[in-house]
Parts: C-alpha cells; structure tokens; sequence
C-alpha cells in the first residue's frame, strides 16, 4: 500500500510537472535583480527564433545599454538561459502555471540566485539608450600623443582605456607590458634589458595629435613612438625557433560568435587568471592578448586557424593548475569544486571549440639595444 501511495506521489508530482510546462509561452520580457555586492538588474527578452525553438538577448542595464545574444530552451518546467558573449548561463523552473515567474540561479563562475519576472508594458525596466558609436580616426592617419604624462604608479593592478575621443591611459603597466603591448610579443620573445623593466610601475596618459578614437594598430605605433621619445628604446629584430602554444581549429569545429559591428574597430574586454571576455577580436589578436597576460602561459602564442581578419566575441572560463605548474610561480589555487570549470586547454576545446597545441616555431625576437627611465612629462 505504501508503495501504490509513493507511485501515485510521484506520478502526479510528474504529471503536475507536465502540466505547468504544458504549452507554456515564455516570450515577452523577464527581469530581475541580480545580487553580486552591488545590485545589478537584469533584462531578458525572449523570442521565438527563424529556425524554431527560442532566442534571446540579455542585458544588464546598469552597466550599459548593449545587449548580448542569448539561447534558450525549455525543458518541462526547466528553463536554461546561455549567453555565449559574456560566458555566463542561467538555470530555473517555472514557478506557477501562468508563467510569470523564474526561480534559479545565475552562473559567472559562481552561481548566484536570481528570480525573474515576467514584465508587463507597465512594468518593464527600461532599457538605456547606446551611446553614439565613437568617430574613428582617418585610417591613413598616422598619430602621435600630442601630450604625454608619464608618472610612477602605486596602482595594484593593471587597467588599460581608451575613450571615444582617444584619450589612452593606462594604470599600473611595467615598461616591460607596454613593450609588449606595442610590438604584439610575448616575455620570451624579448631580449635583454634592465631588471627594472619587469619590476617598476607608471601611470600614462596620451591624447593624440589626430582627432577621432584611433584603431588598435595606431594606437600602438603612438605608444612605440612614446617608448622611442621618452624611454629612449632602441631596438633589433631577429628570428627564432621557440617553443610556442598554436591555436587551431578542433575537430568538433569552432564554438564562436562571429561580430561584424565594427570590422575597423578596437576589440573591448579582459582577462584574468580564470576567465577571459572580448568582443569584435580577431583571432590573432586573441593569441596576442593570451601570451601578454603575463600568468596564463609561459610562451608565446600563435595563431594557426586560417580564420584570418573575421572578428568574433570570445568568453571562456577555466580553472587554473595547481601553484607549482603556473608559469612566472604564480599562485593560483586549484578548484576542485563540483562544478568548476575545466582546465585551460580543456576549456579552449570545450567551450571554443578551438585547440591550444605545444610545438615550436620561427618567431619574431626583439633585442633591447637600449632603454632609459623616462624624461620627465
């Protein structure tokens, strides 16, 4: 009898179930405040994809008005949420049988709960106007900083920008980041040099001589300039053959977000040591800013997928290997934590649908002939 009793409990837990997510729509616009030190509030519009099934795009009105593409399923009465351009996801169940309400948690590494609602036209959160797109600089522009500060930091960390109008500033960067920044290389492709190089810390400020926001490569020819004018930076190159990580392209193929909102644009984002998010990045310039963060692998980085000039949003997370195994002794601790992210080159596969493969090639060396600490602003 006791067993009929559970059978029957389950079968209309089961059947309830059913009937809650039976022709459940969940169009329309589902909002909620997410809780992460300070209140951010999040805005999800669903709709019904041209292929079928659901689409979404999510934002988070309070750091912006830009919206980020998101995919949708509806399982039951479960509703999970990708948003492949920031990496994060979200999971929950419909909690009525009207379906004006979510409950579930937000994922960015770390799952924090969030409830979402249903918004009506009365109380729909609205969403921030975008800013005018910023004027590029003329592409034949050649631009130098027509004023330059240069000033020991005590930033504790690193922070590079570039505002619409192009003022550069960069808290916190040794001169040996900037040198990497500017000729696009990795620590071991740079030779010789004072210790001071890697050790003391500036404060920059540039605001170039051309108006309009300049684009990456012209960015960098006006900090080589800089280094050039103010560290007196002389140097050679030469080739050679050195152990490197090469991006390729896995069997499984790609996993990207192609972005061609702004194909002469600079690429937005960051990385730290666990997760990285850019948007309109080339491949290349991935490989780039992987071999220049300095704690994420101790060689340079090429790029060997043939995807050529195509700029995509990229956003992975991983978990970093045990202290010992981190290039440069940087302590990071290991995660075992159910749920945790992959490994780095696991992570590439998995969540790029790309590979990050050890083997050698002829790179380019940079022998530092000579270098001073900088003039005065």
């Amino acid at each position: 009898m006791k067993q009929s009793v559970a059978c029957f409990v389950a079968l209309a837990a089961l059947l309830g179930g059913a009937l809650l997510a039976q022709d459940r729509d969940i169009t329309g616009t589902w909002q909620g405040t997410l809780h992460t030190g300070k209140d951010l509030r999040v805005v999800i519009r669903v709709s019904k994809a041209d292929t079928g099934g659901l689409k979404a795009v999510m934002y988070s009105i309070d750091q912006g008005a830009q919206g980020f593409p998101a995919s949708v399923t509806l399982q039951g009465t479960t509703v999970k949420i990708a948003v492949p351009g920031i990496g994060d996801t979200y999971e929950g169940k419909l909690t009525n049988s009207e379906a004006t309400s979510i409950t579930g948690s937000w994922n960015q590494g770390v799952p924090r709960p969030l409830s979402l609602t249903r918004a009506t036209p009365e109380t729909a959160w609205a969403i921030p106007d975008a800013p005018p797109p910023p004027k590029p600089m003329q592409a034949d522009a050649a631009p130098e900083f027509e004023v330059a500060t240069i000033k020991p930091s005590q930033y504790p960390g690193l922070s590079l920008k570039l505002s619409p109008g192009g003022l550069f500033e960069a808290s916190g960067p040794t001169l040996s980041f900037l040198i990497k920044f500017a000729y696009d290389l990795q620590a071991r492709q740079i030779v010789g040099g004072p210790s001071w190089l890697d050790t003391e810390k500036y404060d920059v400020v540039g605001k170039p001589d051309k108006p309009g926001r300049p684009s990456l490569p012209q960015l960098k020819a006006m900090i080589r300039k800089l280094l050039a004018d103010r560290f007196q930076l002389t140097v050679h190159h030469e080739k050679r053959e050195l152990p490197v990580y090469a991006i390729t392209i896995a069997k499984s193929g790609p996993k990207l977000v192609e972005n061609d909102n702004d194909p002469n644009g600079v690429w937005d984002g960051g990385i730290s040591p666990r997760s990285l998010g850019y948007k309109n990045m080339t491949m290349a310039e991935l490989a780039n800013a992987l071999q220049q963060a300095g704690t994420i692998v101790d060689r340079p980085v090429v790029d060997q997928t043939g995807l050529g000039s195509t700029r995509y949003d990229f956003a992975m997370k991983w978990t970093p290997d045990a202290p010992q195994s981190q290039p440069g002794g940087a302590e990071h601790p290991t995660d075992n934590a159910a749920g945790a992210p992959p490994e780095l080159f696991t992570a590439f596969q998995e969540q790029l649908g790309l590979k990050l493969e050890s083997t050698k090639a002829l790179v380019d060396v940079m022998v530092i002939d000579k270098v001073e600490k900088p003039s005065e602003n």
